[in-house]
């Protein structure tokens, strides 16, 4: 390995390529399989998938189940129930073909799941975790109250949440205490949800963190082959990145929607995730696909907004999004209209 990691206590170990395998969800099944068989033969050991990510665990099970003692695979459940917790790892050992899961993790849970509390899902992990079903027990989250107690607790051997070269301060803190309760860090959104466009400066960013792994979330080809080219030769943290880098955190800081879509569904209808960040996309992505009749369309239904606060009590960040999507509705109609819209417009 050129750079390689080691997730805290657990002893797993990969170089800084976790293969993200949620989009993989959106292509067919022998597509998927030639994409994560591609980067097995490259290298790639750590794959990370979710009980909710449809069908993703299967087409891992199918892909790799003959390579499953020189990989590593972890899965998440949202179970809110001890029983829900048995129904899902069942499925998700049936679906990847393995009668053992080496990280499994509570998916964004609202509250941090412990030993004896009225939930039961913690103790439930512990006991699959003593009949070997699970070898490893960890946390995702976005917010950062929950990510925190699961570090103090004791509890996790891993934590995953979003981290990027547009970290806060806050984020920061919880990448130094998982190294000083030696729990692994799983930096989801290494990319921003696809707002940071340079994925050299992102693997640049991530490198200069021995007990940070990014999970890379891959759908196509030549993103894997842009991964992979940087297990041979990892990009430096140069002059130039560091401006680049410096760039994107004036431009995109303060209050931005990262895409998380824990606000879904809408009850209008509106595809928030995407239609919050749309103001972003179209400075920082090729523009034309986002002027569609399907884009319009999926626009418009912001006029439809119903101010129920629903999105709003449901967003990890705190963001005011009824009023980012009409912020984000206004900037593209100004540019439907022909009207050009600046950086500093923003």
């Amino acid at each position: 390995m050129t750079n390689p990691v080691t997730l805290g206590s657990t002893g797993i170990r990969s170089d800084k390529n976790g293969f993200g395998a949620l989009p993989i969800q959106r292509v067919s099944m022998d597509d998927a399989g030639k994409l994560l068989r591609k980067a097995y033969h490259n290298g790639m050991t750590f794959f990370d998938t979710a009980r909710a990510y449809s069908d993703s665990e299967e087409k891992i099970g199918i892909a790799l189940s003959d390579v499953r003692n020189h990989i590593h695979i972890a899965t998440k459940t949202a179970a809110k129930t001890a029983d829900e917790f048995w129904a899902d790892l069942e499925t998700s050992l049936r679906l990847l073909k393995t009668d053992h899961i080496d990280l499994y993790q509570f998916h964004n849970p609202a509250f941090c799941p412990k030993s004896g509390d009225e939930t039961g899902l913690y103790d439930a992990a512990q006991k699959a975790k003593d009949e070997g079903k699970i070898l490893h027990i960890g946390i995702t989250n976005h917010r950062q109250r929950v990510a925190r107690e699961a570090i103090e607790s004791g509890l996790y051997e891993t934590l995953q949440f979003p981290f990027s070269y547009l970290y806060s301060e806050q984020d920061m803190e919880l990448v130094q205490m998982c190294r000083e309760h030696n729990i692994g860090f799983l930096a989801m959104k290494s990319l921003a949800g696809g707002l940071i466009t340079n994925s050299a400066a992102a693997y640049a960013f991530a490198a200069q963190y021995d007990n940070v792994l990014p999970i890379w979330g891959i759908q196509r080809e030549w993103e894997l082959d842009e991964f992979l080219s940087y297990m041979k030769n990892p990009p430096a943290m140069t002059d130039e990145i560091r401006a680049l880098i410096e760039k994107d955190r004036v431009q995109l800081s303060g209050s931005f929607c990262r895409g998380c879509g824990y606000c879904m569904p809408c009850p209008a209808g509106i595809e928030i995730n995407n239609s919050a960040r749309m103001s972003l996309f179209l400075r920082r992505s090729p523009s034309q696909q986002y002027f569609s009749a399907e884009w319009q369309e999926k626009m418009s239904r912001i006029h439809n907004c119903l101010h129920c606060g629903k999105c709003m009590s449901h967003c990890p960040y705190g963001l005011n999004t009824p009023e980012l999507l009409a912020q984000n509705l206004r900037d593209y109609e100004e540019v439907l209209a022909g009207k050009e819209i600046l950086p500093d417009n923003f």
